[in-house]
């Protein structure tokens, strides 16, 4: 794609650098950006640079914060005794829209995958047996992605609780195996989560 200005061509290359963005929806952004007035280019740059720098995770559930506890661990109108496992902060982002939810979160940062070279110690499951152990929580809920990964993760931390009298379930099968809770429609994902099941007892079907 030739260009006639270097500054537009370096422009058009880190927008295309982001995911799902090609070269031509690239350039459209920059155009876009162009026509717009100085103060306002200004905005949104200053709004990433200042995203990126001061961005933090919450040190309890590692969601996405502007301080050290995020505003849904702090909250004292949620259910303190759930704790929703998820894989990433999008899942927390699709399940917050379903406004189905009302307990903690805790976001695991991928889910146990051999082949890619991702095992427990790569992931918050440490953190996350230290605050069943020291938090009175009721219920686990694993809202994880309905796959071999996921079942997988599940499996391994469910493992790892059993001394401990904690009630553990999983969404309902609501979303189809191998798809992912970000793309799923949100009534779909608010009953998977309303009408969840007993991990246990998954487990002990297959043994």
């Amino acid at each position: 794609m030739p260009f006639s200005s270097s500054l537009l061509e370096n422009a058009v290359n880190e927008f295309a650098k982001l995911p799902g963005i090609g070269k031509k929806t690239a350039l459209r952004l920059a155009l876009h950006l162009i026509k717009q007035p100085e103060t306002e280019a200004k905005l949104f740059g200053e709004a990433i640079i200042k995203m990126r720098r001061e961005i933090m995770f919450c040190k309890r559930c590692h969601n996405i914060s502007d301080t050290e506890t995020c505003h849904i661990c702090s909250n004292p109108m949620r259910q303190q005794q759930q704790i929703c496992v998820v894989e990433t902060i999008r899942d927390v982002i699709a399940i917050e829209n379903t406004q189905q939810y009302n307990g903690l979160y805790h976001v695991l940062g991928g889910i146990i995958s051999p082949l890619d070279g991702i095992g427990p110690d790569q992931l918050t499951i440490h953190p996350l047996l230290e605050r069943l152990k020291n938090e009175s929580v009721q219920e686990l809920i694993f809202a994880l992605n309905p796959n071999i990964q996921g079942d997988t993760t599940i499996y391994y931390i469910a493992k790892k609780l059993h001394q401990l009298p904690i009630k553990i379930t999983s969404i309902a099968r609501g979303i189809a195996f191998g798809g992912e809770l970000e793309y799923a429609d949100e009534i779909t994902l608010g009953k998977s989560i309303s009408h969840r099941i007993p991990v246990i007892r998954e487990l002990n079907n297959e043994s």
